[in-house]
C-alpha cells in the first residue's frame, strides 16, 4: 500500500544525486545499537527459514551426486559393459583436473592465438567504461523540468521511500519510473518533504517520516543507496523487560505512540509540526533535533496538522475526540479555538487561496468546510459535503486554481469539487484503480497533475486536463500557466 505522497518542487533535486559511502564499523555498530535490525527480525524470519530449507535441499543434491559417482566408480570394476562405458567416460573427461591449466595445449590452435589489436579501442570485444559510466550517469540524472513523487510504501512486510521521476516527453507523452528508494525500519503513516539545510548550504532537498514508531526520521533524497536518517526526532532509547513487565525510555521530547501527521513551515524552514496516537501536538525544529513545544489540547489520537499559508505562526490539528484546534505558536499558553465535528477527523487543509478557510475530511465520509472569522461568535461550518460513502482519507486544494478540492476515499473513488461561494459541487469522478484511497496530492507545479495512492501500493497520476468537463471549466488557468506574460 501507498500511506502517504509528496511532490518535490522542480529543481529542488540535485541533476545527479551522491551514492553513499558504505557505512563505516563504528557506524555499522552504531546500527546494531540502534535496535533497527532487531524490528525487523519477525518478519525475516520466516524468509529464513526458506532459505535454510533451499540450502539443505542443495547439500542433499551434492550428497546425492557424490554417492552416484562413488557408485559408478565401483561399477567400473565389474563386468556390467554399460557401467563401464559410463566410467570409462567420465575417466576421460578427467572432472577432477578440469580446472587445472595444460601448458602444453594451444586451445584455439595458432591462428587465433596470432590476432590481436593494435589498441583497446580497436578490440570490437572490448566495451568502453566511460560509455557505460556516461550512460549509468544518464538513468540516474534528473533534469531540472522533471517532476519528483516521494511515495511512502510498504510491501510483503517492507517499508520503503520510492522516489518517483515524471518526465514529460517532446511529443507530449509522460514517462514515469521509480529512481531510487530507501528502506526504512518501520510501517510508514504520514511525510513532509522540507529544504532546511541541515548538512549546510541554502537548502536542502529531504523527507520527514512519521511512522508506527514514535521517532520521526529525516531523510536526504539526494543520496542513494543511504542506510541511515540524516535526524532523528524523538524515538526509543531502551526497552527493558522484567517479568511480565516492559519498560520503555523515550528520548526527551519524544512522542510515544505512532505519528500520524506531519506538516512543515516554509516560512519558518527548521520548524516541523508532528501530531500522534499518544494524543500531543508538537513542534520541532530541525536543526537541532529538539522539540521546542508539545501541547494537550485534544483527548485522543490527533491525525492531522496543518499551518496557515498566510499566518505562519497558526496551526490546525485534527483528532479522534471529533474536534478542529486552532493554535497560534507565539501564544502557546492560549486554548485556542476549537470547532466540533461529526466524526473522527481524517484530513485537513488551508485554503491556499485566503487566510481565514479550512476543511476537514472525516471517517463518515463528509468533508465540512470552517471560516475562523466567525471562531468566537458563531463556530458553525460553512458548509457540510456528502463527498463519499465511506472515509474520506485524503483532501488537496488546487494552489493555482481558486475553490477547487480534491477528495480521496475508501470507497476507491477521488472526487474533485468545486467550492465557491460555500456551495460544493461535483466537477469530475474516478475511479483510479488504486484500491482504497489513502493519500492524494496536488503538484503546486504542474498543478493539472494529481497524485494518487492507495491500498493496491500503485503510484497514479491523473492529469485533469484528460476530463473534458474540467478541461472546460479550468482550462483558461492552464493556459494562464503556459503563457503567463499574455493574462
Amino acid at each position: 500500500m501507498i500511506a502517504a505522497i509528496s511532490w518535490v518542487p522542480k529543481g529542488a533535486s540535485k541533476s545527479v544525486p551522491i551514492v553513499a559511502e558504505p557505512p563505516s564499523k563504528e557506524e555499522i555498530e552504531e546500527i546494531l545499537k540502534s535496535g533497527v535490525l532487531e524490528r525487523r527480525e519477525d518478519s525475516e524470519i520466516a524468509e529464513d527459514d526458506e532459505e535454510m530449507e533451499v540450502v539443505a535441499l542443495k547439500q542433499d543434491e551434492v550428497a546425492h551426486a557424490l554417492a552416484a559417482a562413488n557408485a559408478l566408480g565401483m561399477a567400473s570394476k565389474s563386468t556390467n559393459p554399460e557401467t563401464e562405458g559410463i566410467a570409462d567416460a567420465l575417466k576421460e573427461l578427467d572432472m577432477d583436473g578440469y580446472d587445472e591449466e595444460d601448458d602444453g595445449v594451444e586451445l584455439f590452435g595458432s591462428g587465433l592465438g596470432n590476432l590481436y589489436y593494435p589498441s583497446n579501442e580497436a578490440d570490437p570485444y572490448l566495451k568502453n567504461d566511460d560509455d557505460d559510466d556516461s550512460e549509468e550517469e544518464e538513468d540516474t540524472t534528473i533534469k531540472p523540468e522533471d517532476s519528483v513523487i516521494v511515495c511512502a510504501r510498504n510491501e510483503d512486510d517492507v517499508s520503503h521511500l520510492e522516489v518517483w521521476i515524471l518526465e514529460t516527453q517532446r511529443d507530449g507523452d509522460s514517462n514515469m519510473y521509480v529512481h531510487h528508494d530507501i528502506i526504512i525500519p518501520a510501517f510508514p503513516l504520514c511525510t513532509a518533504w522540507l529544504d532546511c539545510p541541515l548538512k549546510g548550504g541554502e537548502k536542502g532537498n529531504f523527507i520527514a517520516v512519521g511512522s508506527m514508531e514514535p521517532a520521526i526520521e529525516i531523510w536526504d533524497l539526494d543520496i542513494m543507496d543511504e542506510v541511515q536518517p540524516s535526524v532523528v526526532l524523538g524515538g526509543i532509547v531502551e526497552k527493558k523487560k522484567k517479568g511480565k513487565k516492559k519498560s520503555i525510555k523515550y528520548e526527551t521530547g519524544s512522542h510515544t505512540d505512532s505519528v500520524l501527521g506531519l506538516a512543515w513551515n516554509k516560512e519558518y524552514r527548521n520548524i516541523l509540526a508532528s501530531c500522534s496516537a499518544d494524543k500531543l501536538v508538537k513542534i520541532w525544529d530541525v536543526t537541532t533535533g529538539k522539540c521546542n513545544l508539545s501541547m494537550e489540547h485534544h483527548t485522543d489520537k490527533v491525525q492531522a496538522v496543518a499551518w496557515n499559508h498566510f499566518s505562519p505562526q497558526v496551526l490546525l490539528s485534527g483528532s479522534f475526540d471529533h474536534s478542529v484546534v486552532m493554535k497560534d505558536g507565539r501564544i502557546p499558553s492560549h486554548s485556542g479555538f476549537k470547532w466540533s465535528v461529526a466524526a473522527d477527523v481524517e484530513s485537513l487543509a488551508w485554503d491556499p487561496h485566503t487566510e481565514h478557510s479550512f476543511v476537514v475530511s472525516l471517517e463518515n465520509g463528509t468533508v465540512t468546510g470552517f471560516d475562523i472569522r466567525t471562531a468566537s461568535s458563531d463556530p458553525k461550518p460553512s458548509f457540510t459535503l456528502h463527498a463519499h460513502d465511506k472515509a474520506v482519507c485524503a483532501i488537496s486544494y488546487n494552489s493555482s486554481v481558486p475553490n477547487l478540492l480534491a477528495t480521496g476515499s475508501m470507497d476507491k473513488t477521488v472526487k474533485l469539487w468545486d467550492l465557491t461561494n460555500n456551495k460544493p459541487s461535483c466537477v469530475a469522478s474516478q475511479n483510479p484503480k488504486a484500491g482504497a484511497v489513502f493519500s492524494i496530492s496536488f503538484s503546486e507545479d504542474a498543478p493539472f497533475s494529481l497524485a494518487i495512492g492507495g491500498s493496491k501500493g500503485k503510484l497514479e497520476i491523473w492529469d485533469l486536463l484528460s476530463d473534458a468537463g474540467v478541461a472546460g471549466r479550468y482550462g483558461k488557468y492552464a493556459n494562464e500557466l503556459r503563457h503567463p506574460s499574455q493574462s
